[in-house]
């Protein structure tokens, strides 16, 4: 029975069994949740849809946030990644345009799913649907792609926190990020051990990143850091897939970010009293929000 204490038991698991991750996370949570995989993986698809469809409202030009910090962003990315007016290229460009689509949207109040947070919505719809794109993988693998995510989050919920009041934004965009880069290995067909090596990489690059929300709300810089997230997802799968390790194990990783939550100053950790937003201009943004209300 999986306990979802460790990404070493998940790998462990996957590996006697002959099995992927998915595979392993799928069959016990039907079994907590007394239903059929069938049941579940139907639960985890509609969550593919309402993905899709986040990207797809969160494209339309026009829309701004009640507060008018965000808003028009990914419109914008969009159609430069169609001219050809980005360094990075088709793949790279549209998991940022994603990223910035569904965190759009839910700054508007618009449906999203949030995985493993709503700060950090943008990460795991961009990772899925970009390599879906990109590699012609059938949704069948997307789908069976979102419960490796799940079962990383589930570890790192249970071992740390994706709290970013608990343990700042590494615990949010940085969860998301580990949570998409193993699924990004799965769904190009990596192992196991390079799924857990991609989780461990994704988040050892954030460690430390603090939660500074300008006025409170998830808009400034929380959507710009889930675009930071897809990408940081994509560089720990793909030096996973190269068959690049992590020198320190995923959950000893995980554990250094609970240390370096535990640490960080309350200021750090979601109350808008520390980093960004008590630079002046984010004050100001503040104190003009505030006026507004």
């Amino acid at each position: 029975m999986i306990t979802y204490q460790s990404i070493d038991e998940l790998v462990k698991t996957a590996v006697s069994e002959r099995k992927q991750i998915s595979d392993v996370v799928s069959e016990q949570q039907a079994m907590e949740q007394h239903c059929t995989i069938d049941q579940l993986y139907r639960q985890m698809e509609r969550n593919l849809q309402v993905m899709r469809e986040s990207v797809q409202w969160g494209l339309k030009p026009g829309h701004r946030s009640p507060s008018g910090l965000s808003g028009g962003d990914a419109h914008r990315l969009l159609e430069a990644v169609q001219q050809g007016q980005t360094a990075g290229g088709g793949t790279l460009g549209m998991a940022l345009v994603r990223a910035l689509a569904v965190t759009e949207v839910n700054a508007t109040m618009g449906r999203i799913v949030a995985a493993p947070t709503a700060g950090s919505c943008g990460i795991l719809p961009a990772a899925i649907l970009t390599v879906m794109e990109t590699k012609d993988i059938p949704e069948h693998k997307a789908v069976m792609a979102l419960f490796t995510a799940g079962g990383i989050g589930l570890v790192i919920s249970k071992q740390a926190t994706i709290s970013g009041a608990q343990g700042g934004c590494q615990a949010e965009c940085g969860s998301a990020a580990a949570m998409a880069a193993a699924a990004i290995v799965e769904m190009v067909g990596g192992t196991p051990e390079q799924a857990a090596h991609a989780c461990a990489i994704a988040l050892k690059n954030v460690l430390g990143l603090a939660c500074d929300p300008v006025a409170g709300l998830v808009e400034v810089p929380c959507i710009k850091r889930n675009a930071i997230g897809a990408a940081n997802a994509f560089v720990a799968a793909d030096l996973a897939l190269a068959g690049i390790e992590s020198a320190i194990p995923a959950d000893e990783v995980i554990q250094a970010m609970r240390s370096i939550g535990l640490q960080m100053p309350a200021a750090l950790k979601e109350t808008a009293e520390g980093g960004l937003a008590s630079t002046p201009t984010g004050r100001k943004l503040a104190q003009r929000l505030l006026s507004l209300g």
